[in-house]
């Protein structure tokens, strides 16, 4: 039973990861609603993380390759530091910095007083309504090369928000550059690229925790590296239609979508259908 559940939370994973509607809060309600009734975890969360990550890897692959060698050569002074692709390098790195302070500092909070289910409903219906005012409001002109330093900086603090489950990661740096005017795949793309230093630094975080303290998870190892599998099979092929999909639709679907499940969560809390602590460490 356990590893049907972990295959169940690495769809869940995979489906949810790129889309705007926070992929820690999917596993944190799937997870008590399954058999077992079990939390996942801070820690099987972000080391399914990795599989979907992956899948950035494989599709961005081509651009991921052209951006770290003309970075290398920028450092060896052989290419400027303002060549467009060099310069996306930089970017990343700064845009990563504020997560890895935050996720480090914060691993207390991260594990346990951060899962509360009745902060992932208010924060899902919250940052939904900040995306949809950003998708529908903001300019929608601005592309990869007119991202800022101070832009980088900015949108890298609204991906340290996602340490919350139901923020988001692709939906706070994609809110962030909507803001800023930048058109939906740009923000994508960029969502994308900037995430994978800090989840990959994560999910390998995880995994010395894990080894460590001999806990991966209620679905123990086995479990947790097949639910990654799964992630990564069904992360490929969600960030393909994703960048299809913005080229012509709005984030508006996914604002509805966050908003519906946060009121409905707070309507399961509030008639006890739900613990806000079932079964995390802080129950």
């Amino acid at each position: 039973m356990h590893i049907i559940e972990a295959i169940i939370l690495g769809l869940v994973q995979g489906l949810t990861e790129f889309l705007p509607i926070s992929s820690s809060a999917h596993i944190r309600i799937v997870g008590v609603l399954l058999p077992s009734q079990a939390d996942p975890g801070a820690t099987f969360t972000a080391i399914t993380q990795i599989g979907t990550e992956l899948a950035v890897l494989v599709y961005f692959w081509a651009k991921i390759v052209r951006i770290v060698k003309q970075w290398a050569l920028s450092l060896a002074g052989k290419v400027p530091r303002n060549d467009p692709e060099a310069r996306m390098g930089w970017l990343v790195i700064v845009a990563s910095i504020p997560i890895g302070i935050l996720g480090y500092t914060l691993q207390d909070y991260i594990r346990e007083p951060f899962r509360n289910l009745w902060l992932v409903a208010a924060v899902l219906i919250v940052f939904g309504l900040i995306l949809g005012a950003a998708d529908r409001f903001s300019a929608r002109k601005l592309e990869e090369a007119d991202v800022t330093y101070p832009q980088g900086i900015t949108i890298g603090v609204a991906q340290a928000l996602a340490l919350v489950p139901g923020v988001s990661r692709s939906g706070a740096t994609t809110t962030a550059a909507r803001l800023f005017g930048f058109k939906r795949t740009t923000a994508a793309e960029f969502s994308f690229l900037m995430a994978i230093p800090a989840v990959l630094g994560s999910g390998l975080f995880e995994v010395v925790h894990g080894l460590e303290s001999a806990d991966p998870g209620p679905y123990g190892w086995s479990g947790t590296i097949v639910a990654t599998i799964v992630a990564f099979i069904v992360g490929w092929a969600v960030v393909a239609y994703l960048m299809r999909y913005l080229e012509r639709g709005s984030f508006m679907p996914f604002v509805i979508y966050r908003i519906a499940l946060g009121v409905l969560l707070m309507i399961l809390l509030g008639a006890g259908v739900l613990d806000p602590f079932a079964n995390s460490a802080a129950a």
